[in-house]
């Protein structure tokens, strides 16, 4: 692995819960890591709850899309480090091929954009999202990666969702 991490983050439509872990593990690491989104069935928009939140952080919106992981998994494709499904159905799913050996884990998140219970509520939603994404990533951020082995590295991503999970 390299100085730069690339993180991709998968979920099925790719518009909220993955694009929020673009947003944060590029904007929290400083460098450190490069944020990716992609989707199994993406819904060819990005929610505008989540477009709020990159804008509040100061991620740059052009960069922003639902597209398929296929994308991600074809020769010439940047080189994933880390792949994190965000969601429960893109975690059951038969995901493509990943060039290189990316380290794998399920960092489960209910959909923020199915809250149907008014506006104050679908935010709310996001933000609890949001929240749990960003403490993941810190926690991440402060792993000795290099230090690492694959089955290690492994071992902590899931650990760090599990220690979260149940707070």
């Amino acid at each position: 692995m390299s100085n730069q991490y690339n993180i991709l983050f998968l979920c099925t439509g790719n518009s909220a819960r993955s694009i929020l872990g673009e947003v944060l593990a590029t904007t929290l690491s400083h460098g450190r890591f490069r944020g990716y989104s992609a989707g199994s069935r993406p819904s060819k928009y990005v929610h505008p709850i989540a477009l709020g939140i990159a804008r509040q952080l100061d991620y740059p919106l052009e960069l922003l899309s639902s597209k398929s992981w296929d994308e991600f998994g074809v020769d010439g494709a940047v080189r994933m480090d880390f792949i994190i499904t965000v969601c429960d159905s893109a975690a059951g799913e038969e995901c493509p091929y990943w060039p290189g050996h990316a380290v794998s884990a399920h960092w489960g998140f209910a959909d923020p954009a199915a809250v149907d219970s008014g506006d104050v509520a679908m935010l709310d939603a996001f933000r609890q999202v949001e929240m749990g994404l960003r403490n993941r990533i810190e926690l991440l951020m402060d792993l000795p990666i290099d230090k690492l082995d694959h089955v290690q590295i492994k071992d902590e991503l899931q650990s760090i969702h599990h220690r979260l999970k149940f707070r």
